[in-house]
C-alpha cells in the first residue's frame, strides 16, 4: 500500500497530540514530516512555569522525544523554519529544501505580541513563550543582585513572576488595569490575588501604563511609566498577549481572519490543508488554552483517517497554578441586567466567592482562597443546571445539598466525552479505557493516559473516575495527603484523632486546621469512620458522610437502578426465605435474581422508589441486609464440613454462621469477607479471603490478609488453635486490630504488608492481654452499630423518593 504524504508545519502541543492519534488509528497509512522553527520536538509548553520555578526540568516536560518520532517514522526537520507553501504544487519549502504532500497540517501556533514600546527591541526584553525565554529568566536569577519587571498582569505575566519570585529574584510586575487578571477576575478577587502576590515578596503596580523601556550600550536597563517613575531591571518580560501566527497562511492565500479560517473538521479554505492549535480561528474565535487545541487535533487525526469527527467549543475555566494562590473563574461574571450576584467573604480566612445568577442557572463564578469544590460549580454552569431548590445553600458547595448532589454519583453520570484533564485534553472515557485496560493506580492512569501528569489539579476527579470504575478494587495512592483539605496523611489524622481526643468532625476540622469549612467527599467518609472506630459512645455516625451506597443499603448499579444482598448467615438459607424473596422479586419486577460469590442472592436492577418496600418485605420475613455494599462484613463463606462432606473435620457452616453473627454491622475500613473451609481441600476458598479458616484433624488454622480482585493473594497463617471458640477469638481480635489500625479503603492485605504480619501476631497471637481487650472493644462498638439498617430506614418511604434522575445529570 501506497503511504500519502503528510507534511506538518509545527510541533506544539496540538500536532503533538494529533500525530499521536494518527499513528495510533493509522499507523502505516502516512509519510510524515513535520517541520519546526524550535531545535527540538514537543514538550507541554504550559508547564514552563514549573520550569521556572524549579519545581520540574525541562526533560519531566518533554511529550514526544527523538525515539517516540523516530518509533513512529517521523521525519523530523526541527531547527527548520518553513519559507513557502505552494498550494499549487502541493509542496511545503523549508530553509532547507522543499517537500511535497498529499495532505497538510499548519499548527504554527502563535506569537508572543510586544508592545511597540520605544526601546522593545533591546537586548534583554523578551517574551515568555518557549524554552529560550524560560532559560533567560533562569539564568538572570543566578545574578542575586538582578531585578526583573513583567509587563502584564494576566495569567502569564503572574506566572513567569511567581516563578522568578521562588528563584529568589526582585520582580516587579507593571499592569495597565486596575486590578489583576481582569478578564478572569472581578476586583474583590483580583485584590485578594494582589495582597497574596505582595505578600510573596513580589511588587505589584497596577493602573500603570509603560512609556519607555531605557536602555545602556544596547541593553535594556530600566522602565519609565509615564508618571515618571523609573523601574529600573535587568531583564524585561513582556506577556500582554498572543497572536496567531498566520503569516504563511495570508502568504499561500488561504482564508484568514485573526486566525486562518477553519470548519468543524479543521479544514481550511484549501480542502487539502487543515490547521490545528492557536493559529486557528473557528466560528470567530481563536484559542489560548490547551484543551480546545487537544480536541482540534482529535479531530484533525480523525479527518485525515477520513473518520467523522466535528470540532465544537466549550465551556472553559482557569486556574492559577504556579503561585500557589487557590483561584478559579468560569463563565461570565459581568455586571448585567437581570443578573444577581451571592457573594460569600471571609476576610480572616482569606476566603472569597462569588457566584453570578441568570434565570436560576449559575453562569460565572470566581473564587479564591477555597477551590476545592470548583469542579463542581463549572459543572453546574456548563451543564446549565437550574438551581432553584439548592440557591440558599448554593455558595456553601455541594456538601451542603445533601444526598441528590452526591459528588461520586455525579462522576459516574459524566459523560464519556467530559474532560477530566485539562492540560492534557484527557476525558473520562480515555481514563476509563486505560483502567478497563488493566489500569489500577493513579500512577498507571498517568502512565497510559497523561491525565494529572501536569500541573496535577485534576488528581482528585481522576481517582473519583477511578473509584467509580473499580469500585472496591480503588485503592487511594499511599502516603499523600488524604485530599487537598489538608496536608495530613491519614497516619496522621487516625493519631491525632486519638492522641487528642477529637470525638466530632468539627472537632478534627477545627484542631487539625482542616482548609476547608467541613471537609470534602474525599475526606470526610475516612473522618467519619475514623470518629465511630475510635469512639463508638460518643460519636454519632454521619450518614451524608457516607458514599451512596452506605446511605441507601443498595448498591447502585449502572444504570441507575439497585441491587440488594438479603443476609443469609453462613450461607445456609430456608424455603421460607427463598419463597420471601421469589414473592419480592415478582412484586417489585425485579430483572434480575443472581447468587453471587459469596453464596447469597442478589436482587438487580430495582428501582430506587422500591427500596423501602422491598426492604420492608425482606424484613417481615426475617431478613436482614446483606451489606454488600459497605465498608464492613460481607459475607461468611462456608462448604457443607463434616455434617455432610465424607472429607469434613470440623461443622465449618456452624463456625461460618457464629463468626456472621458475630461480626455483622462492623465498620471496617474497607470490606471484609471470611471463608470457613471443612477441610483442605478447600470447598470455600478460605485461603483467598481478609480471614480464611481452615479445619483440620488437630483443630482450626487462622489465617489473614488474602485477596481474589484485581489482586489475587493467598492469605498467610496467623495461627493453629484447637478450639472452635479460639478461632472466633483469633478473627476477632484481628478484625479490631485492623479497624483501629489501617488507612480508610485500605483492604487488610494491604494494611497487613504495610504493618507486617509479626507486628500483627504480636498484637493478637502473643499478647493474651490485649488479644481481650481487642475483643472487648470490639463488642463495645457491636453494642452500638450491629443493627440492621433496612429495619431502621424502611419506614421512612418518603424520604427516599428521587428529587431528579441524576444518571441525567452531568456534573462535574
Amino acid at each position: 500500500m501506497t503511504k500519502q504524504k503528510l507534511v506538518v508545519i509545527g510541533a506544539g502541543m496540538a500536532s503533538g497530540r494529533m500525530l499521536e492519534n494518527l499513528t495510533e488509528g493509522a499507523p502505516d497509512a502516512w509519510d510524515v514530516t513535520l517541520f519546526n522553527a524550535e531545535p527540538r520536538g514537543n514538550y507541554n509548553r504550559i508547564m514552563l512555569s514549573p520550569v521556572l520555578s524549579g519545581e520540574k526540568s525541562y526533560a519531566e516536560i518533554v511529550t514526544h522525544d527523538a525515539a517516540w518520532y523516530e518509533d513512529k517514522g517521523v521525519t523530523c526537520r526541527f531547527g527548520e523554519r518553513v519559507i513557502a507553501i505552494d498550494r499549487a504544487a502541493k509542496t511545503v519549502t523549508g530553509e532547507q529544501g522543499t517537500v511535497a504532500y498529499d495532505k497538510l497540517v499548519i499548527a504554527s501556533g502563535s506569537n508572543p505580541f510586544m508592545i511597540p514600546l520605544p526601546g522593545h527591541d533591546l537586548d534583554g526584553v523578551i517574551a515568555y513563550r518557549d524554552l529560550e525565554d524560560t532559560n533567560r529568566m533562569i539564568d538572570i536569577a543566578g545574578n542575586p543582585e538582578a531585578k526583573v519587571v513583567v509587563i502584564g498582569g494576566g495569567l502569564l505575566g503572574l506566572e513567569a513572576a511567581a516563578g522568578l519570585r521562588l528563584r529568589g529574584v526582585d520582580v516587579t510586575v507593571v499592569h495597565i488595569a486596575g486590578h489583576l487578571m481582569e478578564r478572569q477576575l472581578d476586583e474583590a478577587a483580583g485584590y485578594l490575588l494582589r495582597r497574596a502576590l505582595v505578600d510573596k515578596g513580589i511588587t505589584i503596580k497596577c493602573g500603570a501604563n509603560s512609556k519607555e523601556i531605557l536602555g545602556e550600550n544596547g541593553k535594556v536597563k530600566a522602565l519609565l511609566l509615564d508618571d515618571g517613575t523609573e523601574l529600573p531591571c535587568d531583564l524585561l518580560v513582556m506577556a500582554v498577549g498572543i497572536r496567531p501566527n498566520t503569516a504563511l497562511a495570508k502568504e499561500s492565500g488561504l482564508a484568514v481572519g485573526r486566525g486562518i479560517h477553519v470548519d468543524d473538521q479543521m479544514v481550511t479554505s484549501d480542502a487539502d490543508i487543515l490547521a490545528v492549535g492557536e493559529c486557528v480561528e473557528h466560528d470567530g474565535a481563536i484559542f489560548g488554552l490547551v484543551a480546545p487545541l487537544y480536541d482540534q487535533a482529535t479531530v484533525a487525526a480523525k479527518t485525515l483517517m477520513g473518520q467523522g469527527a466535528s470540532f465544537v467549543q466549550k465551556e472553559l475555566s482557569t486556574k492559577l497554578k504556579v503561585t500557589g494562590c487557590d483561584l478559579f473563574s468560569a463563565g461570565d461574571f459581568v455586571d448585567g441586567e437581570g443578573r444577581e450576584d451571592i457573594v460569600f467573604r471571609d476576610p480572616a480566612r482569606g476566603v472569597y466567592k462569588r457566584l453570578v445568577i441568570e434565570s436560576n442557572r449559575v453562569i460565572g463564578a470566581v473564587f479564591y482562597g477555597d477551590t476545592t469544590d470548583s469542579s463542581w460549580f463549572f459543572g453546574l454552569i456548563r451543564d446549565k443546571t437550574d438551581i432553584s431548590e439548592m440557591r440558599e445553600t448554593l455558595i456553601f458547595g455541594p456538601n451542603m445539598q445533601g444526598a441528590s448532589v452526591d459528588p461520586m454519583q455525579a462522576v459516574a453520570a459524566l459523560p464519556a466525552d467530559t474532560e477530566i484533564c485539562g492540560c492534557n485534553g484527557v476525558c473520562k472515557g480515555r481514563i476509563v479505557e486505560a483502567i478497563e485496560a488493566g489500569a489500577t493506580t493513579l500512577a498507571e492512569v498517568r502512565a497510559q493516559t497523561k491525565a494529572s501528569g501536569s500541573c496535577g489539579t485534576c488528581t482528585g476527579l481522576v481517582e473519583q473516575v477511578m473509584a467509580v470504575t473499580l469500585g472496591d478494587a480503588f485503592q487511594m495512592p499511599a502516603a499523600a495527603s488524604i485530599c487537598g483539605c489538608t496536608d495530613l496523611t491519614h497516619e496522621d489524622v487516625r493519631r491525632l484523632i486519638k492522641s487528642q481526643e477529637l470525638k466530632s468532625q468539627d472537632a478534627v476540622w477545627q484542631q487539625l486546621s482542616w482548609k476547608t469549612p467541613n471537609g470534602c467527599h474525599v475526606c470526610r467518609p475516612a473522618i467519619n469512620y475514623y470518629l465511630l472506630a475510635d469512639w463508638p459512645l460518643e460519636y454519632r455516625d454521619d450518614p451524608q458522610s457516607r458514599f451512596v451506597n452506605e446511605r441507601n443499603h443498595a448498591n447502585i448499579q449502572k444504570d441507575g437502578t439497585y441491587s440488594v444482598v438479603p443476609r443469609m448467615w453462613g450461607g445456609i438459607t430456608t424455603a421460607n426465605e427463598l419463597r420471601a424473596i421469589a414473592d419480592a422479586a415478582d412484586k417489585y419486577n425485579v430483572p434480575t435474581v443472581k447468587v453471587t460469590g459469596g453464596q447469597r442472592i442478589d436482587l438487580l436492577g430495582v428501582r430506587k422508589e422500591d427500596l423501602p418496600a422491598i426492604w420492608y418485605d425482606l424484613n417481615q420475613a426475617g431478613m436482614v441486609s446483606g451489606h454488600a455494599y459497605s465498608k464492613g462484613l460481607r459475607t461468611v463463606k462456608t462448604c457443607v464440613g463434616k455434617d455432610h462432606c465424607r472429607f469434613g473435620t470440623q461443622d465449618s457452616t456452624g463456625l461460618g454462621i457464629k463468626l456472621e453473627k458475630l461480626l455483622w454491622g462492623s465498620w471496617t475500613p474497607h470490606k471484609v469477607k471470611l471463608g470457613v473451609s471443612g477441610c483442605p481441600r478447600n470447598c470455600a476458598e478460605a485461603t483467598c479471603k481478609d480471614v480464611g479458616i481452615v479445619c483440620v484433624d488437630s483443630g482450626y488454622e487462622v489465617s489473614v490478609a488474602g485477596a481474589a480482585g484485581m489482586d489475587v493473594r493467598e492469605t498467610e497463617l496467623l495461627g493453629k488453635v484447637a478450639t472452635e471458640a479460639e478461632a472466633i477469638e483469633l478473627t476477632t481480635a484481628f478484625i479490631q486490630l485492623y479497624r483501629e489500625n489501617a488507612k480508610y479503603l485500605d483492604r487488610g492485605y494491604k494494611w497487613v504488608a504495610k504493618v507486617g504480619l509479626d507486628w500483627v501476631k504480636e498484637q493478637v497471637v502473643d499478647d493474651l492481654e490485649n488479644r481481650a481487650a481487642l475483643i472487648a472493644r470490639f463488642e463495645l462498638s457491636q453494642s452500638i452499630y450491629r443493627k440492621d439498617p433496612w429495619a431502621e430506614h424502611a419506614v421512612q418511604a418518603d424520604k427516599y423518593q428521587p428529587l431528579a434522575d441524576l444518571t441525567l445529570e452531568a456534573a462535574e
